[in-house]
């Protein structure tokens, strides 16, 4: 009996414990680099949300001043918290903001980033949450205040974005200028 034993275990294909244990190391190993690298590119791939509507709402605006020669400035979109989650895009705020609607702007699907639209001079940075949130003027609105005059040259208006897509409680920002089409980042990054 114990020569059979000894054949059949010359004769047996299979991998032994130790092996197995091993290549599982190996995979462990291997996912424990992959995977925050896999979820950094996810992170990044997903500023470029911020960085499309930016040019999109920087388009609006040049289309609205062509027509009223003044930009419009908007409050910040959507009015709920930032968080590392997509959020509908509300156009029809109940408060006395003007709205991306009457910009013409709207996001294809939900957002990651809050938008709005300021008067702008140079020298400011977008590394405040007073940026964003600061771009809807509170009380109420006259037309007059709801715009910005056109003028050659200098920026007029700051076009912003906000969010926090790693959820570390320190948002992101990036925006553009009238003047200037190239997007600027600040704040956290992941």
């Amino acid at each position: 009996m114990i020569i059979k034993w000894r054949e059949l275990r010359k004769t047996s294909k299979g991998f032994t414990l130790i092996e197995l244990m091993i290549v599982v190391a190996i995979i462990a190993i291997l996912a424990a680099i992959a995977i925050p690298q896999y979820r950094k590119f996810q992170m990044k791939a997903k500023t470029s949300e911020a960085k499309t509507n930016i040019g999109a709402i920087r388009t609006c605006e040049e289309a609205y001043a062509a027509e009223h020669d003044a930009y419009y400035l908007v409050g910040p979109a959507p009015e709920s918290a930032i968080t590392s989650t997509t959020r509908d895009f509300d156009l029809t705020n109940e408060d006395n903001c003007a709205h991306f609607a009457d910009l013409g702007f709207k996001p294809a699907g939900k957002v990651y980033y809050n938008y709005g639209v300021k008067n702008w001079r140079a020298g400011t940075n977008f590394n405040t949450s007073a940026d964003v949130n600061g771009a809807c003027p509170i009380g109420a609105i006259s037309d007059a205040q709801m715009t910005n005059g056109v003028r050659d040259v200098t920026a007029d208006i700051a076009i912003l974005a906000q969010g926090d897509l790693d959820n570390d409680n320190s948002d992101a920002y990036y925006g553009a200028t009238d003047e200037k089409g190239e997007v600027i980042h600040g704040g956290d990054d992941f």
